[in-house]
């Protein structure tokens, strides 16, 4: 899209949004722009009075009792249901339990050991260098634990990795997003081509579900994990999702058995019987008033179709990457600003990331003015775009504090450039 190159402009294009109703649906503080929502999503509306419900009666009042009376208890298949729809699966595909990492765990060991029953020869991992940490160390770990060979490349050379590993190939696990540059794995060509293989693929949905679509099922893909509080908006800490396709439900071994995995918990049995379907994720009891604030939130997206979702996305980045542009003096390296995101939005997930030596204290004067992205090293600003909630007229005021923080040099001050624990 060419720019709008006034305000009022970006204010005719939120008049004609289809999502525009959605933005009533979330508490957004005033004064602040919000482009944060890939790290932790805004509040929505419902949850609040949820939480006071959850807290104020069926805990105080109903006590244990609520665990059936307030249908606590099942809880986790709730939430799972409404996020299946947003990543192109089947309710009895997910299930809402634990976190990313934990999920992670789960699931790689899990298709390692469907590999080993299979095909005893595959012991090789692919995996992306530059993926988020987590990923890495838990793919790094289990590898030592397994005896599996670790295979890490740039994003680029995934594809020929999986390629070299060929009869060996055990495993892909790939963020289909990735969480510094916002570029989008192909998704459905890489299940298909480590498929024919003979391999499987765990991917990380971190930063595209709730963002745009998925398609899951339609890629056939086999695992999945994802998190509850970015795009999902559940909360700091909310609960994660896991994905198993149907077909591998009842072959899954996962290794963090718990009594709520068990075909019956209420039955108190000494040996280990797995659930027949997607509750063998299941471990401990869940973290309840987390699960409730996820269940709640994810209402938010009620009457929202994902293509409109993913429109807005793409108008939303392409907006700001040309605003950016012009207001730093432009992405040739004269200005020190660099794009680490993608200029073709179609693998451009729903953010935009800048580079610059002084990437912090810049960021840190934005947050100052009411403008709030963040900062990943070594030189990363990262500005997400949750399309629920954000309006055009945000992203041009977004841009234009941006032009007056590198104009005036606004960030050169100690209070911007000391760093804080959480950047």
């Amino acid at each position: 899209m060419t720019a709008p190159t006034t305000r009022d402009a970006c204010a005719a294009l939120d008049a004609a949004d289809p999502l525009a109703f959605a933005r009533d649906r979330f508490l957004l503080p005033e004064g602040t722009i919000y482009l944060d929502g890939n790290s932790l999503g805004a509040m929505p509306r419902a949850v609040a009075p949820r939480m006071r419900e959850a807290v104020e009666r069926e805990w105080a009042i109903g006590l244990i009792r609520s665990w059936n009376d307030a249908g606590w208890y099942t809880a986790p298949q709730r939430a799972a249901a409404r996020i299946a729809r947003l990543v192109g699966a089947d309710a009895d595909e997910v299930i809402v339990t634990d976190s990313i990492s934990v999920n992670l765990f789960k699931l790689v060991a899990g298709a390692i050991g469907l590999q080993r029953r299979r095909a005893p020869a595959r012991d090789v991992i692919v995996a992306e260098r530059g993926n988020f940490p987590t990923d890495v160390y838990v793919d790094a770990s289990l590898a030592r634990l397994l005896g599996m060979e670790l295979v890490c490349v740039e994003q680029a050379e995934v594809p020929a990795a999986i390629e070299r590993a060929g009869e060996r190939l055990a495993l892909v696990q790939l963020t289909h997003v990735n969480y510094r540059t916002g570029l989008i794995h192909d998704l459905p060509g890489i299940t298909a081509r480590t498929h024919a293989l003979g391999g499987l693929v765990i991917w990380d949905l971190a930063h595209s579900a709730g963002a745009l679509p998925v398609g899951l099922g339609a890629a056939g893909a086999d695992f999945a994990v994802g998190c509850g509080y970015k795009y999902l908006n559940g909360g700091p800490g909310a609960p994660a999702f896991a994905y198993v396709a149907r077909r591998w439900v009842g072959e899954l071994e996962q290794p963090l058995v718990g009594w709520h995995g068990h075909a019956a918990p209420f039955a108190f049995e000494h040996e280990f019987r797995p659930a027949p379907g997607i509750e063998r994720l299941l471990c401990g009891t869940e973290p309840q008033l987390s699960l409730i604030a996820l269940e709640t939130a994810l209402e938010a997206f009620d009457g929202v179709g994902l293509d409109a979702l993913r429109a807005k996305s793409v108008a939303m980045t392409t907006l700001f990457t040309e605003l950016a542009e012009r207001a730093v003096g432009g992405f040739d390296g004269a200005s020190g600003f660099g794009l680490a995101s993608p200029r073709d939005a179609s693998v451009r997930g729903s953010q935009v990331s800048l580079t610059h030596p002084r990437g912090y204290a810049i960021v840190q004067a934005l947050i100052a003015r009411g403008v709030i992205g963040d900062f990943r090293a070594p030189d990363i600003l990262r500005f997400g775009f949750a399309p629920l909630y954000l309006r055009f007229v945000d992203v041009w005021d977004a841009a234009e504090a941006l032009r007056e923080v590198v104009a005036t040099r606004a960030w050169d001050r100690p209070e911007f450039l000391a760093r804080k624990a959480v950047t």
